[in-house]
């Protein structure tokens, strides 16, 4: 198993923005292969930052995951969503092994 973190940097001022971005996620995430962790969003501290995580069998998963992705409307409304409120100032993206 490999597990996607997503990290974003956001803007502190569209906070709500982001958290509809987030909310909107669980459900195409899943059926479109991923399997959710969760979405961090901040509550104490730095009030710029979130947090993703997603779980795939192996890369390759991840790989048929983003090319349905791409493809799917709601992933692409939710993703307009972003780009409209610019609640994203910047996303990174790393892939963790459980130890």
């Amino acid at each position: 198993m490999i597990t996607c973190c997503i990290q974003y940097t956001l803007d502190p001022h569209q906070l709500d923005a982001f958290e509809k971005y987030a909310a909107a996620w669980p459900s195409i995430i899943e059926r479109n292969g991923g399997d959710l962790v969760g979405y961090y969003l901040p509550k104490e501290g730095a009030n710029d930052f979130a947090l993703a995580l997603i779980n795939f069998a192996n890369l390759a998963e991840y790989e048929k995951y983003r090319a349905r992705l791409a493809e799917d409307p709601d992933a692409q409304a939710n993703l307009a969503h972003a780009r409209r409120t610019r609640c994203i100032l910047a996303e990174r993206r790393s892939f963790l092994r459980l130890v």
